[in-house]
């Protein structure tokens, strides 16, 4: 962030869209939005170039579309910071879910309300996860419920102690860390703690990656995480 603005790439091939999220923005003093785009590719150079905070992206666009931008934005090392918020007209979109595998911090309904979509912005440009909603989870459920668990599962997770595979089903749950501290009778700091070293060793970008890594692992069945 420069100073306490939150600096913000719009993503989406449907100008009226991107000017009515811009509008929404600029009546807010700590969202300021950095560049537009109207396909990846677009999305992509601005984000390389402005080094934005958050990203709105749209995943249905022309050329390169946005799945593929925030899967390449997520790889890239130097883009480590920008977190990317897919934008959908419904929830069931059947690309959310990828989106999310690939590295997006979460999703957002475009007729979202505008105190929920800045609020949202605020939360995962500090770092917050926007998966406690119930809504992120239904559509995580209902793809992981439509996908076997992976072949390498296992091997996957191996990597983590037994309380790390404890905290990792509670955050799948949608729990906090001051919640999975309770659950396990433990400090919000220790329970952030073996959030961070379960992402490390997984090589999760946020957690929402961890969601998707606890449903595609096996470690959680879609309709069990509570």
């Amino acid at each position: 962030m420069t100073g306490n603005r939150v600096r913000v790439v719009l993503a989406d091939d449907q100008t009226v869209v991107r000017a009515g999220f811009r509008a929404l923005l600029d009546l807010t003093d700590d969202l300021v939005v950095v560049a537009e785009a109207g396909d990846g590719e677009q999305a992509l150079n601005a984000v390389r170039t402005t080094r934005p905070d958050v990203v709105l992206m749209d995943i249905r666009m022309p050329g390169v579309d946005g799945l593929e931008a925030t899967r390449r934005i997520a790889a890239d090392p130097a883009l480590d910071a920008v977190r990317v918020l897919v934008l959908t007209t419904y929830e069931a979109d059947e690309y959310v879910f990828e989106a999310l595998r690939v590295g997006a911090a979460g999703f957002l309904l475009k007729d979202i309300e505008p105190d929920a979509l800045r609020d949202a912005i605020r939360a995962v440009a500090t770092g917050q996860s926007l998966l406690a909603p119930a809504v992120t989870r239904r559509v995580i459920e209902e793809f992981a419920r439509l996908r076997a668990p992976l072949d390498d599962g296992a091997r996957r997770l191996a990597p983590l102690t037994g309380r790390e595979r404890e905290v990792l089903a509670l955050v799948a749950a949608g729990l906090t860390n001051e919640e999975i501290g309770a659950r396990l009778l433990m400090s919000p700091l220790t329970a952030k703690t073996h959030v961070s070293r379960a992402m490390t060793k997984l090589g999760a970008r946020d957690r929402a990656q961890l969601v998707v890594i606890a449903y595609e692992s096996g470690l959680v069945r879609a309709g069990f995480a509570d």
